[in-house]
């Protein structure tokens, strides 16, 4: 493991800011993430959560920037947010839309969705870097918010292991291209498949090595 990555894991994310808005009188405080912004293949998806104001959980010592875990234990955290019944909202948005829209476009839509799909509206959003306008909700945009901000890491799990679900749906549906081993990033095996095989309908025709095949499968 390289070094920046050992510095890294040692960093646990905190509940700093939550605990700084809850003192301000915010109580409904969201932390949103993202996972897929950079495949080349399948949706980009977002997650909220809204972590309880007194949240005692043991498993939240376990939550780390979810690139930074290892599959199996981003799924353990997740049963237990399930189980915790913690606040979850996850939004999808396609690849057509992201060649449509682009994918930062795309990656603000599907944040907003995911804010949609909670019970009720927060009363202030975190984010991961990405500022989300049009929205009548205060928000801070925190650079490696995955990373140090508490409700923002268990977002990223969320995002991930969700994104991670679909993917394996998809490897069923389009076997050659194995998107359960890459999960349909630019690895050197899924560039080796789009030589071989040309893109098919769930890749994104406005990324890198995908915009320049016209094959459609």
């Amino acid at each position: 493991m390289k070094k920046k990555n050992i510095l890294q894991v040692s960093v646990r994310p905190h509940r700093h800011e939550e605990d700084a808005l809850l003192s301000a009188g915010y109580r409904r405080i969201a932390g949103v993430d993202e996972a897929g912004r950079g495949a080349l293949a399948g949706p980009v998806v977002a997650a909220t959560v809204v972590l309880p104001e007194i949240a005692g959980y043991g498993w939240l010592d376990m939550v780390r920037d979810s690139k930074l875990l290892h599959k199996s234990m981003r799924e353990k955290i997740l049963d237990l947010m399930h189980e915790a019944g913690i606040e979850i909202g996850i939004g999808v948005v396609s690849p057509q839309v992201i060649d449509n829209i682009n994918i930062l476009n795309a990656t603000k839509k599907a944040m907003k969705l995911a804010l949609a799909h909670l019970a009720n509206p927060p009363d202030y959003i975190l984010t991961d870097h990405v500022r989300l306008p049009g929205l009548h909700i205060p928000q801070k945009n925190i650079t490696k918010g995955d990373l140090i901000c508490l409700s923002i890491s268990c977002a990223s799990v969320v995002a991930k292991v969700t994104r991670d679900h679909m993917m394996l749906e998809l490897d069923t549906k389009y076997p050659r291209y194995k998107f359960a081993n890459h999960k349909g990033y630019g690895t050197s095996e899924h560039l080796e498949c789009l030589e071989r095989y040309g893109a098919c309908k769930v890749h994104r025709f406005t990324f890198g090595p995908v915009k320049d095949l016209t094959r459609l499968l």
